[in-house]
């Protein structure tokens, strides 16, 4: 281990409220299925209220599901985001420092802590209804390069893209504190939203950028030749990673491609946070300074565990394979 090596996330600090529906749930809501809308509270306790049966609890939250499975495989951890003055926010403080993470770059509001209701169908796919409560709340002038200090990579969820100027400031406060950066794309919705700014906070901030098919088709136009979508990503960040599930995921780094094979999830039961582990395990690879194809292959025995149970955070039998397999 690189023992000098500090990762900070950044982003929204949610506790996941996840639970099982049947299509016809999501039929009834508005948005798309596979999406994800921002409600307020008053929806979320509805729609909580409405379900067949009660929600599982875990910490969540983009940045957050890539910073505790970090955290689990022994990696030096922060996270910067803003958490409730509330039994939430302290759970999820908790939960962060119990894995070995440093809680200490965490900011407390005057409000309720994050909720994300993620609604799973039976084919695996989450639908995710998001109240940001006090992470909403974190503003530009909360943060500086102060904030980054003693890290060395910054990885920051693009949930963050929706507030422009907070973005703008921790990229540069990163960049000061001579963090690099990695940037997952979050969801199609965020890509085309912020279309007009993302091609530039790639080209000059961006180091390595994570996106799934839908993401990297909203980006870059381009339909179902991956090769083709990671070649064009590869033009804005030094690396690439899009993540295709089944197919596996593509590489770009140097003008090459690489095609790396996918691990077989003998069941899908529910794809939350899947992305996110994954950037958990090539980030960790990465900072371990194995190849980019090793590091991808980490991210893909973590992505293949996660679909296969409910929630992001896999129970201590499950990793203890993961583990072995890493280690392998």
């Amino acid at each position: 281990m690189n023992s000098a090596f500090t990762i900070i996330g950044v982003g929204s600090p949610i506790v996941d409220a996840i639970a099982q529906v049947p299509d016809d749930f999501i039929e009834q809501i508005d948005g798309e299925k596979g999406g994800m809308v921002l409600v307020d509270a008053t929806t979320i306790d509805r729609l909580i209220h409405s379900l067949p049966k009660p929600p599982v609890k875990a910490p969540g939250g983009s940045a957050g599901n890539t910073l505790f499975t970090l955290a689990r495989l022994g990696n030096h951890t922060r996270f910067l985001g803003k958490t409730g003055n509330c039994s939430e926010g302290e759970f999820y403080r908790q939960q962060f420092t119990h894995l070995g993470g440093d809680s200490s770059r965490f900011k407390i509001a005057e409000q309720a802590n994050g909720q994300c209701l993620s609604l799973v169908t039976p084919d695996g796919e989450r639908t995710m209804r998001t109240n940001l409560g006090a992470a909403m709340t974190l503003a530009p002038e909360e943060i500086s390069a102060a904030d980054f200090e003693g890290c060395q990579h910054a990885h920051i969820e693009g949930y963050l893209l929706f507030n422009e100027a907070l973005m703008m400031r921790v990229l540069d406060s990163a960049k000061q504190a001579g963090c690099t950066i990695s940037l997952d794309l979050a969801s199609f919705e965020v890509v085309h939203a912020t279309s007009k700014i993302l091609p530039k906070i790639l080209d000059e901030y961006v180091d390595i950028v994570f996106a799934n098919e839908e993401e990297a088709e909203a980006f870059t136009g381009i339909k179902e030749d991956y090769s083709a979508m990671t070649k064009a990503l590869a033009e804005y960040c030094a690396i690439v990673a899009v993540k295709v599930g089944a197919h596996g995921s593509y590489i770009g780094h140097a003008d090459t491609v690489t095609q790396i094979e996918p691990m077989h999830a003998a069941k899908v039961i529910d794809t939350t946070g899947a992305g996110d582990l994954w950037a958990a395990g090539f980030l960790h690879g990465w900072s371990h300074q194995l190849s980019l194809a090793q590091a991808a292959k980490i991210g893909s025995i973590l992505g293949a565990a996660v679909v296969q149970e409910q929630g992001s955070a896999l129970p201590q039998h499950i990793w203890d394979d993961v583990v072995s397999a890493i280690q392998s």
